[in-house]
């Protein structure tokens, strides 16, 4: 896969580039990307603010959320690194690129093993 990438990076040239991408692309990509970060946050948040009242299960499902939170800083150092041509920036961050969501799937297991009585 990694070598896919290289070779992905060096044969794309914008000269050569016919492709035209629609015009709704970059407001839904930006909206969605938004809109996912707020409401990990609002997630995250709000599971501590309740994990007192529901248990430990809560706490870790926030835990999932702030690793959602931190893939999506982690998407906006990948795309500073690719707008700017940062080589150092873009292989080391997507190295790693799922990292954050292997932890938030972890998280919720752990969670949902938490879950044990049923109210």
């Amino acid at each position: 896969m990694i070598i896919a990438l290289i070779l992905m990076f060096q044969a794309a040239d914008p000269v050569e580039t016919t492709f035209k991408e629609p015009s709704y692309f970059v407001p839904v990509i930006l909206g969605m990307f938004v809109l996912g970060g707020v409401l990990s946050l609002v997630a995250a948040v709000l599971g501590f603010a309740r994990a007192r009242a529901f248990g430990p299960a809560t706490r870790w499902f926030s835990f999932a959320a702030i690793c959602l939170v931190l893939f999506h800083i982690q998407f906006l150092v990948f795309g500073f690194g690719v707008v700017l041509q940062e080589r150092s920036i873009v292989f080391p961050v997507l190295t790693f690129f799922n990292l954050f969501i292997v932890l938030a799937a972890a998280c919720a297991i752990m969670g949902f093993f938490r879950l044990t009585s049923p109210r």
